[in-house]
């Protein structure tokens, strides 16, 4: 296997992006979009106009909370799916931020709503997973530490390293406070319920 280095420094690159600006999803229709993407999950709808390229088209922009936006084509001919089978190039599924101390109340509202819902400890976060209405997969994660944003790749990188010193398979809770005590960030954690490691959801 190639070695290709973990690292939060900067790469020497043909340029240095930012930050993640939005992420454009094929949609189905307006409504079934609106319900799940505002209605459910809360992203308020910011913009709604002609798809620039394709005027027959809708473009939909919702706010994910941070002022990243994720945005839609959506046309009024197309029926939501089920289920989605993504190849190469697809997206897997979205992952949104949510507060770690709400996350047992927002499992609680999502299935008395009717939302299939599953929970699993990621070792560098803890998250809940859902489908949106087209079957795209939808990530809810909480922190673990409180960790400023600006500082998480760094932190993320020095768990990285821990986990490679330690022989272990997977970032652990152990190898982030390693991560936080190096850098001398605070250890806070969260008070997160247990739950498995998982499985492709």
């Amino acid at each position: 296997m190639p070695t290709h280095e973990v690292t939060a420094e900067r790469p020497d690159s043909l340029l240095h992006a930012t930050g993640w600006d939005h992420v454009t999803l094929i949609g189905s229709n307006a409504d079934d979009t609106v319900a799940f993407y505002r209605d459910v999950l809360g992203l308020p709808l910011v913009i709604r106009q002609p798809n620039l390229d394709r005027e027959e088209v809708e473009h939909l922009f919702f706010d994910a909370g941070d002022g990243r936006l994720v945005t839609f084509f959506v046309d009024e001919s197309r029926d939501s799916v089920e289920t989605q089978d993504p190849g190469i190039g697809a997206v897997h599924h979205l992952a949104f931020s949510i507060d770690p101390e709400e996350l047992p109340a927002i499992r609680e509202r999502l299935l008395d709503a009717g939302h299939e819902v599953s929970e699993y400890d990621r070792g560098a976060f803890h998250s809940l997973y859902t489908h949106d209405h087209n079957g795209l997969v939808i990530e809810l994660a909480a922190d673990k530490f409180d960790v400023p944003d600006d500082r998480k790749g760094e932190v993320l990188a020095h768990a990285q390293a821990a986990r490679v010193a330690a022989g272990d398979e997977y970032i652990a809770t152990e190898h982030l406070e390693v991560a936080l005590e190096e850098l001398g960030l605070p250890v806070e954690r969260y008070d997160l319920p247990d739950a498995a490691t998982g499985r492709d959801f």
